[in-house]
């Protein structure tokens, strides 16, 4: 930020100790200094992309943590009280018997809960990894590819898909689109949303009648040219728009419209191949311990 701050001052300086500057160079400034604004908005975006990201995989860590916790207290309970059984002798054989199983059955949840936080640490890596690895390192860096509970969202800015103000697919947007293709295609059983979203400007054209209208058909675009020219099957794809109805940053700054103006590409595995990856609680009270997820 300090080198954004410092480089207008820097054209001044040259100004005045060589008495002018060559219209080229001035030009050959100003691009720089515009590439570094936009490399800093760019890093700003991803940053607070992240950030949520992080909230929310530290929210279901905080939640399992607080069911291994209160498991952990129910079979002390419970070990308090066979303690207090075997130590009276007065509850009987078959009261025994149901604590100690009770004691079983709750110690194998709470090796479930740790396992399945374990699993829910690492399972955003893996899906990444798999679904990013038809993806050469290069192309990789061009896409922002976040996985939530099993769901993969692929995040692209409106200036990287669309035409200034327009629904229609840019020139510049092949690139990008090949690469979602490309994990499109290595994945092909899961269920593909395309979402658009905009900022909360109201659209001036008089075949658009609002951002809702706009924001459904930027994502028919994509859908159409992921049919058209990368042969995606359309049986797998979904068009649907959010409007202005579903932000992530504050449309009160030029940043915040702009991080909100994007099209999401959200990859959904079908029901039983997420159970699949994710496994199946069982009851806290069940006796018998819970099957293994399938891999």
């Amino acid at each position: 930020m300090k080198i954004l701050r410092l480089l207008p001052l820097v054209v001044i300086i040259a100004v005045v100790t060589q008495g002018c500057v060559s219209n080229k160079k001035y030009a050959e400034l100003q691009g720089n200094y515009t590439q570094l604004q936009n490399s800093t908005q760019d890093l700003s975006v991803k940053y607070q992309r992240s950030e949520q990201a992080l909230a929310v995989a530290n929210g279901r860590i905080a939640s399992l943590d607080e069911q291994i916790a209160a498991a952990k207290t129910n079979a002390l309970g419970l070990q308090d009280a066979l303690n207090k059984c075997l130590a009276g002798n007065n509850q009987g054989g078959a009261n025994i018997s149901k604590l100690v199983d009770e004691i079983n059955s709750s110690n194998k949840y709470i090796q479930y809960l740790v396992n399945t936080k374990n699993k829910s640490d690492s399972l955003n890596v893996v899906l990444t990894n798999n679904l990013t690895r038809s993806l050469s390192k290069e192309d990789a860096q061009g896409v922002d590819v976040q996985v939530l509970k099993g769901v993969v969202y692929i995040s692209l800015s409106d200036n990287m898909l669309y035409k200034s103000g327009s629904y229609e697919i840019s020139d510049k947007a092949g690139s990008a689109l090949s690469k979602i293709a490309k994990i499109i295609t290595d994945y092909s059983t899961y269920d593909v949303l395309i979402e658009g979203n905009t900022d909360n400007v109201p659209i001036k054209q008089t075949n658009i009648r609002n951002n809702w209208d706009l924001s459904t058909l930027r994502a028919s675009s994509v859908v159409q040219a992921l049919q058209n020219t990368y042969n995606v099957d359309p049986k797998r794809l979904t068009a649907g728009g959010r409007g202005e109805y579903n932000p992530i940053a504050d449309n009160a700054t030029p940043a915040g419209k702009s991080q909100n103006r994007r099209t999401q590409i959200i990859i959904t595995p079908k029901l039983d191949q997420f159970m699949d990856l994710i496994g199946k609680a069982p009851a806290p009270g069940a006796t018998t311990a819970p099957a293994a997820p399938a891999q």
